[in-house]
């Protein structure tokens, strides 16, 4: 008995070096960002993994001024907020009603789907981005509804999952009480699918938020950029004669930022609607 308590004990002690381990690792980046944001290009250069002497915020306000930031954080929440919410309106329909009509037409429906999620951009992008142009959508416009496409594929897959949890007589009694199809979706089951609508949130918003190359072929140097695509101009444009440390370091701090405060506060749905969605699927 004694040895099977030290063996636990051992072993617990073996997985928490592990996750510490892990956890440093996956920080160290973050760290490293975090200790160079507030330190002059010579002394980046020097010693990246020093301390700053000081808190010096002037490198900050720098790259605030230089990537347009409060202009470009704004732009980059519109485009999120309206691509996030095609996705999430069209993918949790879509994903009811596959789910609830069981034929081969809806299956075959839904395996396009998940077939989808095999095709990497890459392999698309150019004709897409041609077929763009020729409509005139190399814009705004055009650029939210790559994203709504491109989104559509995982969240039906993950919607569709959990649509499945949740009890058809729930529907069958909002139909007796007289509600038409638009009102027992988003009166009844969309309220019941709230953590897997948060972990689709999620995963899109961080996506679309860091996304780099498809603002880059779409809208390019237009006078309205997201943050990342702001980042690489002025990365530029500012590094004709060099690697420009102390406004690169800063300006990737401030731009993520955002989104890292989002998923602290939300990262338990994100685990709790994927386990859920993969469970019943």
């Amino acid at each position: 008995m004694a040895n099977y308590f030290m063996n636990k004990r051992a072993e617990t002690g073996l997985r928490n070096a592990a996750l510490a381990a892990g956890s440093l690792l996956t920080l160290a980046p973050l760290w490293l960002l975090l200790v160079n944001s507030f330190k002059p290009n010579s002394a980046i250069v020097d010693n990246p993994l020093a301390m700053p002497g000081s808190l010096d915020f002037q490198y900050i306000l720098n790259a605030v001024k230089q990537l347009d930031y409060f202009k470009s954080i704004g732009f980059t929440f519109v485009i999120t907020l309206i691509a996030v919410a095609l996705i999430v309106l069209v993918s949790s329909m879509a994903a009811w009603i596959l789910a609830r009509n069981k034929t081969k037409a809806s299956n075959f429906v839904f395996m396009s789907f998940v077939a989808a999620m095999l095709i990497p951009f890459q392999a698309i992008m150019y004709p897409l981005i041609q077929f763009f142009d020729a409509l005139g959508l190399k814009n705004m416009p055009g650029l939210l509804i790559m994203y709504g496409g491109f989104g559509l594929s995982m969240s039906t897959f993950l919607y569709h999952g959990f649509v499945k949890g949740v009890p058809l007589g729930v529907e069958e009694a909002a139909f007796i009480d007289g509600c038409h199809i638009f009102q027992m979706f988003f009166l009844i089951v969309m309220p019941l699918l709230k953590s897997i609508t948060v972990t689709v949130i999620i995963i899109n918003a961080m996506w679309i938020w860091n996304d780099y190359l498809l603002p880059f072929l779409v809208i390019g140097n237009a006078a309205d950029k997201t943050l990342v695509l702001a980042l690489y101009f002025a990365r530029i444009l500012a590094g004709q004669y060099g690697n420009p440390w102390q406004l690169i370091f800063p300006s990737v701090f401030i731009t993520i930022i955002p989104i890292i405060v989002v998923f602290l506060f939300l990262q338990k749905y994100i685990v709790k609607g994927i386990n859920a969605g993969a469970i019943k699927a």
